[in-house]
């Protein structure tokens, strides 16, 4: 989890912190082919007053964001040698300065303007310095602290430096155009074109510039301009599963000859591609085309960013109207913790099975695809078993927290709040319940929401008091004192909206408490492992680990520390599925 959202965090903040002016024949944008199957970059300057607050943001954040880099470095010391010396020298470079500081020493240009694309599927990377001559010399501190200085080449006058990879299928390049940085990661044998293409020698015939998607993008989904990203599937999925990309044929050979090494199989007979993976890859990204995310606000005090995924016409119509009955999705929460997910069986089976019977009917043939047959097969024999009660019944699931405070060791946690389950049949359920527990055979509810205690017996393993109570549409529990009395609210709350699927709302405090609950655990497993080791050697090794687990908690809590609030939603519209985040800062 942590590090999803750090590498989506940071890809974004990277992007932002650059911004342009106008549109001009050099931006980063001019030299991004118009077909790109994937592409971050910016459009526009943020403003100075939020760029100092991004930056004094960033500043605050960055000896946290060391500790777990020295973490990481120091994990992968014994593995990966050449690359924990590369991580240490960057963080030398990080280390006691500011962002600002920093980018004046490798003489980047923070407000200047950025993109990282894809040459085919081989990723480029290009912003702009203040300085070329402070980069050079920033790389040459990387080089010194890595040990292997990379190779240095011309290409249409042009010098770059190169590193082959050890298995000699790969090289990153590097090189300063004019006043911009480029980097690519390229099939080694690449041909001219592809490096005078990589460093803007040459320009594609259409650039991205010109074609205005990213601007398109921004004016309907109501991104903001100062980070847009957008992976393009249609593009991506066939022209990998084609055998036509250098950069993947690269990465399947490397795999065909780890596979060979283990079982014999044939070099040869892996690299084969059937003529249909590209039609059925292309038959794949008709359902999921594409999908793009950006900010839609960003202040001091707000990080909002949305999320949106599109999908075929049937995909959006089977839910995009649909107003799933789960009391509590119609609203935001007010809990410190509250989630809701719409979970309508009764749909999801009409529309999985279509699914199903659609790929039986017309099954893959691309060896690499052949699994989605199976896997289809099962999804079809999970519809029809979830018609069954109380599965086929169900709407969703809401869970409200008041309070948590972890267990220590391994005690269970307490905590008090409230959860529901949503079903068209609450009485059914009920049922259910009581002939799976025979201490619930007594419980009488009635569909008004009253609540009734459950037996002590039942509750015990919890500390604390359990209720139970019907409405229409749900059962649900209440646990801890005093949250009987906000069952009623609970049952007849707002069903969802058009096309809602859920909300989570939040608190800094249940995130900071859950943050040390994780802590707390690590570090308990720790002390269990470091107890258990054998020799003195490994008993070291536990105790490194743990000291560097508990660094990257401290690291976290820090950070949870800022958090006022953390909200989301996710709903279904004509287009496509769009999930929306709000991170508000204390």
């Amino acid at each position: 989890m942590r590090s999803t959202t750090r590498i989506a965090a940071l890809g974004l903040a990277g992007v932002l912190l650059a911004a342009c002016h106008h549109k001009d024949k050099d931006a980063p944008l001019a030299f991004v082919p118009a077909d790109t199957p994937y592409v971050v970059a910016n459009l526009d300057v943020l403003d100075d007053d939020t760029r100092k607050a991004l930056l004094a943001q960033a500043n605050a954040q960055l000896p946290s964001e060391l500790v777990q880099l020295r973490s990481a470095a120091d994990e992968m010391a014994e593995k990966d040698p050449d690359l924990s010396r590369l991580l240490k020298a960057m963080i030398a470079e990080l280390d006691g300065k500011t962002i600002e500081t920093f980018a004046q020493n490798a003489g980047l240009n923070i407000k200047g303007r950025s993109a990282v694309y894809g040459l085919g599927l081989a990723p480029v990377a290009r912003f702009e310095l203040v300085d070329p001559k402070a980069f050079d010399a920033f790389v040459g501190r990387l080089e010194a602290a890595y040990g292997k200085p990379f190779d240095t080449a011309t290409v249409g006058g042009q010098n770059y430096r190169k590193h082959v990879t050890t298995d000699g299928g790969l090289q990153i390049v590097m090189a300063e155009v004019g006043k911009q940085a480029v980097a690519a990661i390229l099939p080694a044998d690449a041909p001219e074109a592809t490096l005078r293409l990589a460093f803007g020698l040459d320009r594609p015939e259409k650039n991205l510039q010109d074609d205005g998607r990213l601007e398109k993008l921004a004016k309907a989904k109501d991104y903001q301009p100062w980070a847009i990203g957008q992976v393009d599937f249609a593009r991506l999925l066939p022209l990998a599963a084609s055998g036509k990309d250098p950069l993947f044929n690269v990465l399947l050979k490397a795999h065909a000859e780890a596979e060979s090494a283990k079982t014999g199989e044939p070099v040869s007979n892996q690299l084969k591609v059937s003529p249909a993976c590209e039609s059925e890859a292309t038959r794949i990204a008709s359902r999921v085309p594409s999908m793009s995310f950006g900010y839609t606000k960003l202040d001091e005090k707000h990080q909002n960013i949305r999320w949106d995924v599109a999908l075929a016409d049937d995909v959006t119509k089977a839910f995009s109207g649909m107003k799933v009955e789960l009391p509590g999705l119609g609203a935001a929460g007010t809990a410190p913790f509250d989630v809701s997910i719409a979970v309508p069986i009764a749909q999801l089976r009409t529309f999985w099975g279509a699914q199903a019977e659609a790929v039986a009917a017309k099954p893959f043939t691309c060896p690499s695809l052949t699994d989605l047959n199976e896997g289809f097969a099962k999804i079809g024999l999970m519809t029809q078993q979830a018609a069954v009660p109380p599965v086929g019944d169900l709407l969703g699931l809401r869970v409200a927290l008041d309070s948590f405070e972890p267990g220590s060791n391994n005690a269970m946690p307490k905590f008090s709040g409230r959860i529901l389950i949503g079903t068209s049949n609450p009485a059914g359920l009920l049922a259910m319940a009581q002939m799976a527990a025979s201490g619930l055979q007594q419980l009488k509810l009635t569909p008004d929401g009253k609540p009734a205690p459950l037996p002590p017996e039942l509750t015990a393993p919890l500390g604390a008091p359990v209720w139970a109570a019907m409405g229409p549409k749900a059962l649900a529990l209440a646990v801890g004192q005093g949250e009987d009395v906000k069952l009623g609210e609970l049952l007849n709350a707002a069903g969802g909206d058009a096309g809602r699927m859920g909300r989570l709302s939040l608190s800094g405090e249940m995130y900071q408490a859950w943050v040390k609950a994780m802590a707390d655990k690590a570090e308990h497993i720790a002390e269990l492992t470091a107890g258990s080791a054998d020799d003195p050697e490994a008993q070291a090794a536990a105790k490194a680990t743990a000291a560097r687990s508990k660094a990257q908690f401290e690291s976290m809590e820090a950070q949870a520390a800022r958090i006022k609030s953390l909200n989301g939603e996710m709903h279904m519209e004509s287009a496509g599925l769009v999930i929306t985040s709000q991170t508000e800062l204390k």
